[in-house]
């Protein structure tokens, strides 16, 4: 009988015709060579199908390893399968660090890179820029080693690939020293004030999430995530531009207990304890909802703001919370911040995805004049060519894609509508 799996949130099940969970990159191979489609499957934390295929899903699950840490050259290699949460810890305990996290730790570091994911940050890139090489197998089951190094531009086009080239089974990711964290969050920032001085808020720390359900003209939450350094305040400022400190510790849903928060009130941490909004030893929530993000280049971020609250009555019936947060530019093809530094609006909706689905396309229009660019990853309604439009490197990926995939073996429904067709 064939297995049925799910994804995360429960709102897409795989229409794979069977689900392999190699050991080896060998068996991978051959999995490759001798499937006509095939797609890698990692966490399953997309809401889109970007991950699904009608042929055979390999569950990178049990390719989980730390490869090996490069003191001299400041770098990991691991496997296709491991999780920030399983990486993080065996990092710290060698004096090593990534310079960011994303808000949940239990997601697979090959496909957070693949799909562009990120944390926040004025000055950090997302994810998938600390990745310095790859090892993937390509659809006739070779194995094929790229490099930032030995591909220079080529590379940009591989990291951020919607699994379009082929099974990622090894990354090398730059490093930096293992450094401490403290968060802090504060309540009620007036929305004027962000819009206002936008560059002091979110520069003010490491990481700044800003979490809202614009229904009113402010902010419910601040979450400032400060490195602890030695020429660095210990003590939280009383006030944070008109917002003020949370007396508990909080979670991004306001009604919801914290337990499965990471630590807050000004309690230093190591950076993998503090940069995730949540514990990998907990379940964040019960997966019973659906979420959308917009990239927004930061010089647009005001307008994008108001447009939103302007949305807020038909917003209000199945939004759970919203998030804000910034990322740097960079230069990978299909990342959602190429080539501009972002503002990247996030929403957590309910489960009821004909609600959700009906809003968006208001959504999209409102943000349509700042050139929103849809996480991959997330439920969006944006027309395909809408989308090809706002990644003038998409001609460039596609031919990179057939040299690695000329018969389409690693192709779907996803990148048929809105990568490879035109």
């Amino acid at each position: 009988m064939t297995e049925r799996l799910h994804n995360w949130a429960g709102n897409l099940t795989y229409g794979a015709a069977r689900v392999e969970y190699p050991t080896t990159v060998a068996e991978v191979q051959r999995l490759v060579a001798g499937t006509a489609r095939v797609k890698a499957l990692g966490s399953r934390h997309s809401f889109s199908d970007v991950a699904d295929t009608t042929g055979t899903l390999v569950s990178l699950r049990n390719l989980n390893r730390v490869v090996a840490v490069d003191r001299e050259q400041r770098t990991v290699t691991i496997e296709g399968g491991i999780t920030y949460g399983e990486l993080g810890p065996v990092l710290d305990a060698a004096g090593w660090a990534l310079p960011n996290l994303a808000s949940l730790p239990h997601i697979a570091v090959a496909g957070a890179c693949a799909t562009g994911t990120h944390g926040s940050g004025d000055r950090n890139g997302g994810l998938a820029t600390s990745a310095s090489a790859l090892e993937v197998v390509i659809a006739d089951g070779s194995l094929v080693q790229f490099s930032r190094e030995q591909d220079g531009d080529r590379f940009d086009g591989v990291v951020v690939a919607l699994g379009a080239l082929g099974v990622v089974v090894r990354l090398t990711l730059d490093l930096v020293p293992a450094f401490a964290v403290r968060q802090n969050v504060y309540e009620e920032l007036p929305l004027a004030e962000l819009e206002a001085r936008l560059d002091a808020i979110t520069g003010s720390a490491y990481s700044v999430s800003l979490f809202t359900d614009w229904q009113g003209p402010v902010i419910q939450q601040v979450w400032l995530k400060q490195r602890v350094s030695d020429d660095a305040p210990d003590e939280a400022p009383p006030a944070f531009y008109g917002a003020t400190p949370a007396t508990r510790e909080l979670h991004p849903i306001g009604r919801l207990p914290a337990d499965s928060c990471t630590a807050q009130r000004g309690v230093p941490g190591p950076w993998h304890t503090r940069l995730p909004h949540f514990r990998p030893d907990h379940t964040p929530s019960s997966g019973d909802e659906l979420q959308s993000e917009y990239f927004v280049p930061r010089a647009y971020a005001g307008g994008a703001f108001r447009a939103v609250l302007a949305l807020r009555e038909a917003l209000a019936p199945i939004l759970q919370i919203s998030e804000i947060r910034t990322v740097a530019g960079d230069t990978l093809w299909l990342s959602p911040c190429e080539g501009r530094d972002s503002v990247a609006l996030h929403f957590t909706w309910s489960s009821d995805r004909t609600r959700v689905e009906r809003v968006l396309p208001r959504l999209e229009e409102a943000l349509q004049p700042f050139a929103a660019r849809p996480h991959w990853g997330k439920v969006f309604t944006l027309a395909p060519g809408s989308l090809r439009a706002l990644y003038p490197r998409l001609p460039d990926f596609r031919r990179l894609s057939a040299d690695y995939d000329p018969s389409g073996k690693f192709r779907n429904g996803f990148l048929e509508r809105y990568v490879t067709g035109i």
